[in-house]
This record gives structure tokens, sequence and C-alpha cells, in this order.
């Protein structure tokens, strides 16, 4: 039996994961800007605020609609991206008032917890994918450290 202590850690890993998403599809577009802006070539700093603030004030749903406009969609199958758009717009916008007072029982908050899981691998299968075809392998569990540890302090990206 679940608890509420667990749907709300839970619904924490989830919107970690939306957020994951959301900012590595921030990370092309802001690329892409970057470079059609010649930056690399040609340092300007101001142009450079003016495209991470643009890029910054983009929902998850903005950022798939912008890259598809430019024809720089992700090379991974878009309806991945619209289902895990779709759970974290239900996570975000609805999730609590759906499940309304089942937060009040164990046997709601297991309904509440199985609702997180399905949510939590669509967000998660987009992520893994996006990063992919990034170069990125999740399941590689390469942590970079000799220890095999993986960082836990903060770090000013």
């Amino acid at each position: 039996m679940a608890t509420l202590s667990e749907v709300y850690m839970k619904f924490g890993e989830v919107s970690e994961a939306a957020q994951l998403l959301e900012t590595e599809l921030g990370t092309m577009l802001l690329t892409h800007e970057c470079l059609d802006a010649n930056l690399t070539q040609n340092p300007d700093p101001e142009k450079a605020s003016e495209i991470v603030d643009k890029v910054n004030k983009q929902t998850l749903g903005r950022l798939i609609t912008t890259l598809n406009k430019q024809g720089r969609a992700p090379r991974i199958p878009s309806a991945l991206l619209e289902k895990a758009l779709d759970a974290r717009n239900f996570l975000s916008h609805s999730f609590y008032r759906y499940h309304n007072l089942r937060r009040n029982s164990q046997e709601g908050c297991d309904i509440m917890l199985n609702d997180l899981l399905r949510i939590h691998d669509d967000i998660l299968q987009a992520y893994s994918a996006l990063m992919l075809a990034s170069g990125v392998d999740l399941n590689a569990h390469d942590t970079g450290s000799d220890s095999g540890e993986f960082p836990a302090a903060w770090m000013k990206l």
C-alpha cells in the first residue's frame, strides 16, 4: 500500500524528469539559435543573452513547436514527444484535481502512484530517446568518475 509521502516523492521525481526533457529541448534550440547567429565565430554577449532569455521563456510545448517549425525537430518519433508533453501537462495542470480525494486513503494513493509511474515512463521514454539521439546513452551508467559514483554536489552550469 502506497502512502501519501510516497505519492509526493514520486510526483517530485516525475517533475524532475519533465524538467530534464524541457531543458534538453531548450539546449537544442539554444544551440541552433546561437549557431544561426554565428555567435561561435563572432561573440556578441548582448545577442547571446537575448537568445537565452527567449529560449528560457518557452514551455515544453512551445519548444517542441518551435523546433518543428524550424525543421529542427529531434530525430526521435514525434509520438514520443507528444505523449511526454501530454503526460507533463496532465501532471502539472490536472493530476491532483483528477485524483481529488484519493489522497486520503491507501487504496487511492496506490492508484495515484500507479498513475505517476505511467507518467514517469512516458516522459523518460522521450527523454532517453532524445538523449540517445544526441549521443548520450542514459542506460550506459557511466558516471564519468573513477570511483563510479555520480556527482552529488551542486555545480554551476
